[in-house]
C-alpha cells in the first residue's frame, strides 16, 4: 500500500491557524490537486476534526475518518468512522483491492502515520500566507528524511513540493 501524506502549508510550515480553522487560504489549484490526487487513489484518510471541518463526504473516493468518539458510525459504503490504528486501516484497504491511500489530517493523524514509518511521499502545497504561529504539519517531534521527487508551479503564487520518505 502506497501511502501520501498531502497538506497545504505557508510559506512558514503552518496547516492552520488554529484547530478549527477552515482552510479558505488555498487556491483553486489547490484544490484542484488535492481533488485530482484523492480521487486517483481513491481513498484519503483524515481525523474527525478534519472531517468536520471540511463538512461533508467528497464525492469519488472512500473517507476514512479516525476518531475516539466509538458513536459516530456511518451505513455509506464511501465514509468509514474507526478507532483502529494506522496499521489495519491500511491492512483493512489493502485487502479491499485499495493500493494507495492519502492522508490529509491534521496534524495528530499525520504524526500517528509518520512515527509508525507509514509514509511513503509528502506532498506539500505551499500557499503564499504567514500566520506566525498555528498548527504544524505533525503534532510533536518527527525524524522524517525526505528526497526531492519533483516540483513546480500549481498557479503564480503556490508551488508543489513531492517528497519521496527515506527509509
Amino acid at each position: 500500500m502506497h501511502v501520501s501524506l498531502m497538506v497545504a502549508i505557508t510559506v512558514d510550515g503552518k496547516i492552520a491557524k488554529a484547530k478549527d480553522h477552515y482552510p479558505d487560504w488555498t487556491g483553486k489549484a489547490d484544490k484542484r490537486l488535492y481533488v485530482e490526487i484523492t480521487k486517483k487513489a481513491g481513498v484519503m484518510i483524515m481525523g474527525s476534526t478534519t472531517f468536520d471541518i471540511i463538512g461533508r463526504v467528497l464525492p469519488g473516493r472512500k473517507t476514512v475518518v479516525m476518531t475516539r468518539n466509538t458513536n459516530r458510525r456511518s451505513d455509506r459504503e464511501d465514509l468509514v468512522f474507526t478507532q483502529d490504528p494506522p496499521e489495519q486501516i491500511l491492512g483493512d484497504l489493502a485487502s479491499q483491492g485499495y493500493e494507495e491511500a492519502v492522508v490529509v489530517g491534521g496534524a495528530k493523524i499525520n504524526q500517528l502515520f509518520a512515527e509508525k514509518g507509514l509514509i511513503d511521499e509528502l506532498i506539500l502545497t505551499v500557499s503564499p500566507y504567514a500566520f506566525g504561529s498555528g498548527l504544524s504539519i505533525f503534532s510533536d517531534a518527527v525524524n522524517l528524511k525526505l528526497a526531492l521527487k519533483k516540483f513546480w508551479q500549481l498557479d503564480d503564487n503556490t508551488l508543489c513540493l513531492r517528497y519521496r520518505v527515506l527509509r
